[in-house]
């Protein structure tokens, strides 16, 4: 059930790539019931010309510490006017929203992340830990600088760059993983969209299940505006901050 709450904002950390590590705690809430994959609604503070709530993945969520840890990237005023809160101030949030990953049976599962769709495989690859499943994870940047998120995984995942810099080169696609797809039962993929439905078409052809979480424009969160809608294979259009942000890769038009 989703809540309202102010969460304290405990650390406001820069990274190298323009972008940004928030770590808060609610206050006189919890975050129990929070699953990878799902998003909260942020409003921003001190920032002339900006209403709307601004979706951001769930990073991480400690449930024992009540810290919720969100990564956010610096594209428009309003995450820019984020990026400027300073630690004690109280952000308004609304949590938990969307549904998230089911890797309910699944024992060998691959993750994979690009740039900003890293930060939803950090809680996931943690549960999974929890739950007794190693998954393999791959993370894929422009450059090293975009792969900061790294160091926040329990294993060492494997990672490709554009240029290089750090790992494989090349798109994540071409990663030397992709040889031997049927080694995974389920594939995991958050990232740009072009990246997906490469990822998505790949997994279908290797016939290997996979879900993909969207990151279409949000303005409401909870299915009232219709500008987040995707259409799907056998449901019609689908709000994705309702319905989603996790499909079926399989059930989403836009990916056959």
């Amino acid at each position: 059930m989703k809540k309202q709450a102010l969460f304290r904002i405990l650390s406001n950390t820069p990274l190298p790539d323009q972008d940004f590590l928030l770590k808060l705690q609610p206050v006189g809430a919890s975050l129990e019931g929070i699953r990878p994959g799902q998003f909260v609604q942020v409003l921003v503070p001190h920032t002339e010309g900006v209403f709307l709530r601004r979706p951001i993945s769930v990073c991480d969520a400690d449930l024992r510490e009540n810290i919720l840890t969100l990564y956010i990237k610096k594209v428009g005023k309003g995450t820019v006017g984020l990026s400027c809160c300073k630690p004690g101030e109280n952000l308004d949030i609304v949590f938990p929203l969307g549904n998230g990953f089911d890797f309910t049976g699944s024992r060998k599962p691959l993750l994979l992340g690009g740039g900003a769709g890293i930060a939803p495989m950090v809680l996931l690859s943690k549960k999974m830990r929890e739950s007794g499943v190693a998954p393999t994870v791959l993370l894929a940047g422009r450059t090293e600088r975009a792969l900061s998120l790294r160091t926040l995984f329990e294993e060492t995942p494997l990672l490709c760059t554009d240029d290089g810099s750090i790992g494989e080169k090349g798109l994540i696609t071409q990663h030397s993983l992709f040889r031997d797809l049927k080694a995974f039962d389920k594939i995991f993929c958050c990232g740009p969209t072009p990246m997906m439905k490469a990822v998505a078409r790949l997994a279908e052809a290797a016939g290997i299940p996979c879900e993909v979480s969207l990151e279409n424009t949000m303005a409401c969160g909870v299915g009232a505006c219709l500008c987040c809608v995707t259409p799907t294979v056998e449901h019609g259009n689908q709000c994705v901050c309702t319905e989603g942000p996790v499909f079926d890769s399989r059930e989403l038009k836009d990916f056959r």
